[in-house]
């Protein structure tokens, strides 16, 4: 029998689609152990308010397919001072729970880093739609996220090419330009303008004057919201070429949807993993998956380093852009 006897899990931050899959597997691998597990209402603001409910098989029937969570989210300014941190980790042992996953991107993990150095045992499970966390491939969500740009993309080609106009495409991406890479590749985008690499827009209006001088009657380019505006772009390649640009700006439709089987899959590894992990003794880690295998990495080194960018995959598109 484990020595864990009580855990709890909570989303937090911006949704993404896995979430509800990642919740499944935590208190499903929970219940398996015969460990009670409660789920923490809208993140750490519900945490400082004590909302938390015990959870059994029937609290996440039928999710696995749903996007968002059913846990709810929630931004927390409290949580974010040494006794909001205090108080969150006075209830939690007040409870008698022995653990807390918690699910979400950048802040999510800088409070459960704050967690574990106050003594509570903390797994992080990267749920995110950016593909910004270090130390593992992939986030939960990213997947499904870059699928629906691609589908979008693929939609305004047709539209783009009977008009013989270009696109600007505006993706999420503040800090991490994956989804605009990944979305650009798989969608066979002339352009992609990332927050990581810099960019010249005459070089961009001039290669796209000279394709269209070629023969080619539309372009599309993917601009990830934190490189530039995707009106900007447009204003900016009109002017420079000639050629009528229209914008398309994504936005939160990224974060909606059902999530993809891949996302489904790692978010149920994951889950599992984190509840494996805690009743192995394991605290302040953040569990992710790198060439395919399961990983744990200390949380405040996570929360220290910045990701890097993929420049042989951004380079790779260059080459298939000509």
């Amino acid at each position: 029998m484990s020595a864990v006897k009580s855990i709890a899990v909570l989303t937090s931050g911006g949704d993404s689609q896995g979430m509800n899959a990642a919740v499944r597997a935590v208190v499903r691998s929970a219940l398996f152990h015969g460990i009670k597990v409660y789920g923490v209402q809208r993140g750490y603001q519900g945490l400082l308010n004590d909302d938390l409910r015990e959870m059994d098989l029937r609290s996440v029937g039928d999710i696995i397919q749903r996007g968002g969570t059913i846990l709810q989210t929630a931004r927390c300014k409290e949580f974010t001072t040494a006794e909001g941190q205090q108080r969150g980790a006075e209830i939690l042992r007040s409870r008698g729970i022995d653990g807390l996953v918690v699910i979400g991107g950048d802040g999510s993990y800088h409070g459960a880093n704050k967690l574990s150095k106050l003594g509570i045992k903390t797994m992080g499970l990267p749920g995110t739609i950016d593909n910004d966390i270090p130390f593992t491939d992939f986030t939960i969500g990213f997947d499904t996220a870059v699928s629906i740009v691609v589908d979008a993309i693929n939609k305004i080609r047709d539209t783009m090419s009977s008009h013989e106009r270009s696109s600007i495409v505006e993706v999420m991406g503040r800090h991490c330009g994956d989804i605009a890479l990944h979305a650009g590749l798989a969608s066979g985008a002339e352009t992609i303008l990332v927050p990581e690499v810099s960019f010249d827009l005459n070089e961009v209006a001039e290669r796209m004057k000279t394709n269209f001088a070629n023969g080619k009657r539309h372009s599309i380019i993917v601009v990830a919201e934190g490189a530039a505006r995707g009106e900007d772009v447009s204003q900016k390649i009109t002017e420079l070429s000639g050629i009528d640009a229209r914008v398309t700006v994504l936005g939160h439709i990224q974060r909606g949807g059902t999530p993809t089987a891949a996302d489904r899959i790692l978010a149920s590894k994951l889950g599992d993993f984190a509840v494996r992990q805690l009743i192995a003794g394991e605290s302040g880690k953040s569990c992710g998956v790198i060439k395919g295998e399961l990983v744990m990495t200390d949380i405040d080194t996570v929360v220290n380093t910045k990701k890097p960018f993929d420049m042989d995959m951004y380079n790779l598109a260059l080459r298939l852009s000509q």
